[in-house]
């Protein structure tokens, strides 16, 4: 019997979200829809935002994760034809690259027969992004408390997934790769600064449980990476005064930025939107209203050739 077709709906992720530096993310409902089957040839049909990319052959995220686990444990990796709709934007901190690599890991894990649970599937895609915030947000859904052990193992917390706050991404015209924003953080700091993002980082925590939106405002400060990496995220320092508008919770990078993440209470109005628009200036993309998000969703069924 053929593996069943594979079906996955993947969201959209933004990390930190201010002081919670590589531990904490938020599921965004923006999505990278996922479907598969086996093929004779390796195959993308993509739609949505970037189809020349996340159509491509070569050099393709998904389809290097899916064989590589393959290959490193000694099995053929079986030709797949995809099927992607996308609607996360890439190179914005919106968490494109750990949707991807979590979508490549679960292809190996279901056309491979791996046989891993969801947690081992998780936990692998972790390990291949080198830190978990991204990775459990996208997985789990709501806002995630995240961190790996020294096994490899990881561990997470969930909650806010009710929450009925509306999340604003403002984008740049540009995008920025991780590597580059990473390059511009320091090696240490200072003892205050720690102590302010511990707080802050607890504080975040705290109002996502509680949903005391309002106490964003000073939770989602931070001094680990958000003033380094200004100079290449030009919105940042321009929409971070925002946090005092009346229709604000608070505001952070979204990631490593360059994109720049609004929390509030209500739906984006034309006041605020005429505000952002304002404020961004001519480094404005695009402004994508959303909301938080619940997690994966996967799904099997039995291949058509198999229900006769």
């Amino acid at each position: 019997m053929r593996s069943a077709p594979f079906f996955a709906r993947l969201p959209a992720t933004s990390a930190n979200l201010g002081p919670g530096f590589d531990a904490v993310g938020l599921a965004m409902s923006l999505w990278l829809t996922v479907e598969a089957d086996r093929a004779r040839n390796f195959a993308i049909i993509a739609t949505g935002r970037d189809p020349e990319i996340c159509g491509q052959l070569d050099e393709n995220l998904i389809l290097a994760t899916y064989t590589d686990i393959l290959h490193e444990r000694g099995l053929h990796a079986s030709p797949i034809a995809i099927k992607l709709h996308n609607q996360i934007p890439l190179g914005m901190g919106c968490g494109s690259s750990a949707a991807a690599l979590l979508a490549g890991v679960l292809l190996a894990n279901h056309f491979g027969e791996l046989g891993w649970r969801l947690d081992q599937v998780r936990d692998e895609a972790c390990r291949r992004e080198g830190h978990p915030d991204n990775v459990a947000a996208c997985v789990h859904g709501g806002l995630t408390i995240s961190r790996m052990c020294a096994d490899g193992s990881v561990r997470v917390a969930s909650l806010g997934k009710n929450l009925p706050w509306h999340l604003t991404l403002v984008l740049p015209q540009s995008p920025l790769r991780t590597s580059e924003a990473r390059g511009l953080l320091p090696e240490t700091y200072t003892r205050a600064d720690v102590t302010h993002n511990v707080a802050n980082t607890a504080l975040l925590v705290a109002a996502f449980a509680s949903g005391e939106g309002r106490l964003l405002r000073t939770a989602m400060q931070d001094r680990v990476h958000q003033p380094f990496r200004s100079e290449v995220c030009p919105l940042l320092p321009r929409l971070l005064p925002l946090a005092a508008h009346a229709d604000v919770f608070g505001v952070a990078l979204s990631g490593a930025g360059p994109a720049v993440l609004l929390v509030s209470a209500d739906l984006l109005s034309a006041q605020l939107s005429a505000t952002i628009r304002g404020a961004a200036g001519q480094d404005l993309g695009e402004i994508l209203a959303t909301s938080i998000a619940s997690g994966l969703s996967l799904s099997t069924g039995p291949h058509p050739e198999d229900r006769r």
